[in-house]
């Protein structure tokens, strides 16, 4: 059974969220923190894990990415501080 997650990544003032797919969690993450690949993370400076979802279905989990994008920021925050009230970097508990 494949494994797929939304995540939302933020920096370290918590001022931007980028919000992705993986079937990797942990790989994509390390990518992120290592500025292995060049878009907004890298340029935003976005390395800090604060939210993620699983679910073993890709079209489950590409349409909550996008329902997540849709959001206004205020919603987010809500659903990342439920789950992470100190905004803490997740990482460290997927690895």
């Amino acid at each position: 059974m494949k494994s797929y997650y939304v995540y939302i990544m933020s920096n370290q003032n918590n001022s931007v969220l980028y919000i992705g797919v993986t079937n990797d969690l942990v790989r994509r993450v390390y990518e992120h923190k290592n500025k292995l690949i060049e878009g907004f993370t890298k340029r935003y400076n976005l390395n800090k894990l604060v939210y993620f979802e699983y679910t073993d279905n890709i079209n489950v989990a590409i349409s909550r990415e996008k329902q997540l994008k849709g959001w206004r920021r205020s919603k987010k925050d809500i659903l990342i501080k439920q789950k992470n009230p100190l905004l803490n970097d997740l990482f460290d508990q997927i690895q």
